[in-house]
């Protein structure tokens, strides 16, 4: 008789730091930002085959949450379309419900979900 295997823990690494994208059950213990941060938007997003995440952002910065981990990065002005946040090599690009999540050579695609 085999032992049954543990589910598949979807992770992605960026920068060094890896990310738990989980389901609502992570969200729901995910980190709230202190109050001084003033993040004016807070949206869930679905990401190709990984799971899911949280971006909170207001005009000068954002924060990437996963299951447990946060990553704040700095709004970048570009001529580019979309609104852009980048922390050293990870950048961050929101363009309508869809976001980019990118440290080329990698990218990952995210779609809004709703707004938490």
């Amino acid at each position: 008789m085999t032992a049954a295997r543990p589910p598949m823990i979807p992770w992605f690494w960026w920068g060094g730091l890896a990310f738990w994208l989980g389901g609502p059950a992570a969200l729901a213990q995910a980190m709230n930002s202190p109050w001084w941060e003033n993040y004016d938007h807070r949206d869930r997003y679905l990401c190709s085959g990984s799971g899911s995440l949280v971006i909170e952002r207001n005009d000068s910065q954002a924060s990437l949450i996963s299951g447990g981990t946060r990553l704040t990065l700095f709004r970048e002005e570009a001529d580019a379309p979309g609104l852009r946040y980048r922390n050293g090599d990870m950048r961050l690009i929101l363009r309508d419900d869809e976001l980019t999540v990118e440290q080329l050579p990698r990218q990952l695609t995210c779609v809004r979900t709703e707004q938490v």
